[in-house]
């Protein structure tokens, strides 16, 4: 699209994903990072990339939020607020051609509701205190859309796995454990089709809020077990969740249960997940080496 520029905030795994999937849709994309070396390596892909360190702005990061028509932010916040708005809310009030944001959340925003279904009428309960910062950054970006009068999009995010970042990486690596907690069960989404969802929400100017996440909510044992057999490996021991030796930061995950429901993207944004399950991201991976990354 002539004229249409996209800056993404944290070109992380899924951002990445989303620059290459939409390349050719800009007349540009550019987005942060947090070192000058990886600045170069994804400038050498055809990404404008530029230093950002959530702690100060540079002209060039200024320039380009002020020249950008949609936005995708994808950094988490702090206890101090969302970088972005700390730091460049005067760019982003001043970028005349802003047609668009995308904030990229998570589904740990809904809380623990014991298993039961959520959606995306669903009223944020954040328990966790990251959660707590990803409801309050949210906010902050709806505001400023209303102020900019420019739609903004809340995407959540559930478990992301893709190339490089999967159980059958863990099972290669010998790392993967099948920690059982009866009745726990998680979403996940490849990150393919995230990019997916964030380019159709960015080509529409979508508005609200999306779960996205596949269609099948189970327990996380069962994906390293599917892994190991798709890999003809040996199915790892389950190692019972109460027991486990565990960090704070991994146990407090297990903390929240709840099955995720994605209408809003095949209904308002027409996206049909290429995974839809675990099953068919990993078999996937599998088949054609992408696993390893």
């Amino acid at each position: 699209m002539t004229g249409k520029h996209l800056f993404i905030f944290g070109l992380g795994f899924s951002s990445q994903a989303l620059a290459q999937r939409v390349k050719g849709d800009y007349a540009s994309i550019g987005g942060t990072v947090r070192t000058e070396e990886k600045a170069a390596r994804l400038r050498e892909a055809g990404i404008d990339a530029l230093v950002f360190d959530g702690e100060s702005a540079s002209d060039a990061v200024i320039a380009a939020t002020r020249r950008a028509t949609h936005i995708v932010q994808s950094i988490a916040p702090g206890t101090a607020g969302d970088p972005v708005i700390a730091l460049l809310r005067e760019a982003l009030i001043g970028a005349e051609n802003l047609e668009w944001i995308g904030y990229v959340s998570t589904v740990g925003v809904y809380g623990d509701h014991g298993g039961a279904w959520v959606d995306e009428a669903t009223p944020p309960n954040p328990q966790s205190g990251r959660s707590v910062e990803r409801v309050r950054a949210e906010t902050e970006w709806q505001i400023l859309g209303e102020e900019r009068h420019v739609p903004v999009a809340l995407f959540r995010l559930s478990g992301i796995y893709g190339p490089g970042r999967n159980a059958l990486v863990q099972i290669a690596e010998g790392t993967a454990r099948r920690l059982v907690k009866p009745g726990q069960v998680f979403n996940r989404i490849h990150v393919a089709d995230i990019a997916t969802a964030v380019a159709a929400g960015a080509a529409q100017k979508a508005s609200g809020v999306f779960n996205v996440t596949d269609d099948e909510p189970g327990p996380p044992q069962d994906v390293v077990a599917f892994a190991a057999e798709i890999a003809g490996k040996p199915v790892p021991p389950a190692i019972d969740f109460e027991t486990a030796d565990l960090s704070p930061m991994a146990r407090s995950f297990y903390g929240e249960n709840k099955r995720v429901g994605n209408k809003r993207l095949a209904a308002d944004l027409g996206v049909r997940l290429a995974y839809p399950t675990y099953r068919e991201g990993i078999a996937a991976l599998w088949k054609d080496g992408s696993w390893r990354g």
